[in-house]
């Protein structure tokens, strides 16, 4: 779910995996400071995707990754402007594939002009417009817990070690495991790329030398990603479907129809064979394991209280 541009996809339901570090995180934090604030996000969402449905893609996979390196910090979104931040930006991960930042901005901007303040954190910001992203694709709207603060610094050397497209499937598991995910939940956030793109160079060699590939729709494939060369062409990850939002992942690897080698891996005689399968049957179970699972991964490692800010600008520290 790392290196490829606009796909993640991750998320859906109800219950807040709650520890004593994310004891401040409510759905109502903003209900007296800024009641408008979901209402803006979802707006501003909605419409940016009525005119590229690549941007839900692209703010979903910009939740992983900034959560998934330090924390749901908005991290990701610092620019390299001072010599203190090393900009996850520039990551191998998200070097010029990660998007989002100009609507995020947008967004930002609106808040602050509605709620001056600032109130409304950054990273608060990146949680809602995922979670808004996966319902104006088909998906299901979940409760997203709020109060987060935005970080002082950036990680650029955590945001290189972001799960791999190439990875096998012990070293994806060992990835989530890592940052206190179960094998399960590695399956269901990776249906984020039921949505979005990948670059050619991302998934050629699963194309042209995988082992576990339905050759109608690699040969199509192959038309876009050349065996050398096209390393920019784009792909969506999803054949069928690729602006629906659902469990048509899990059917696609089911038919070995996977793009990336991570993505088949999941399906591959391995140990997480039955979750796919489970997945690719049942939708509700898939909605509400996702939703589960978003909402335990935007409690990682957040800043509360007294720690961290509420940026001004969403690209730099105050």
């Amino acid at each position: 779910m790392a290196c490829y541009r606009n796909p993640p996809a991750l998320v859906f339901f109800l219950f807040i995996f709650a520890t004593v570090s994310h004891a401040q995180l409510s759905p109502s934090f903003y209900a007296t400071t800024c009641s408008s604030a979901a209402d803006i996000v979802q707006s501003a969402v909605r419409s940016a995707i009525n005119r590229d449905k690549g941007t839900g893609a692209r703010l979903i996979r910009l939740f992983f990754h900034d959560c998934f390196v330090v924390g749901c910090d908005a991290g990701v979104l610092l620019d390299a402007n001072l010599p203190s931040i090393d900009s996850e930006k520039n990551s191998i991960s998200n070097e010029n594939s990660l998007g989002g930042f100009d609507l995020i901005d947008k967004i930002k901007t609106a808040l602050d002009k509605a709620c001056p303040g600032p109130v409304v954190s950054c990273s608060d910001i990146i949680a809602i417009a995922a979670r808004d992203s996966v319902v104006e694709l088909g998906g299901t709207r979940w409760e997203v817990p709020l109060g987060r603060r935005d970080a002082r610094t950036a990680d650029r050397n955590e945001a290189d070690n972001l799960p791999s497209p190439f990875s096998d499937l012990q070293v994806l598991i060992k990835n989530f495991t890592d940052k206190g995910f179960t094998a399960k939940e590695m399956v269901v956030l990776s249906g984020a790329h039921s949505v979005g793109v990948a670059r050619c160079s991302l998934f050629r060699n699963h194309l042209y030398n995988g082992t576990n590939v339905e050759v109608t729709a690699a040969n199509d494939r192959k038309s876009k990603c050349p065996s050398a060369g096209g390393d920019d062409n784009l792909s969506n990850l999803d054949h069928q479907s690729p602006n629906r939002f659902g469990n048509n992942y899990y059917q696609a690897l089911i038919k070995r129809r996977g793009l990336m080698h991570s993505d088949q891996e999941l399906f591959n005689g391995g140990s997480t064979d039955d979750f796919v399968k489970t997945y690719s049957q049942d939708s509700q179970a898939f909605f509400a394991d996702f939703g589960n699972a978003m909402i335990k991964l935007g409690n990682l490692n957040t800043l509360t209280g007294n720690k961290g800010e509420i940026r001004t600008n969403c690209r730099k520290i105050n």
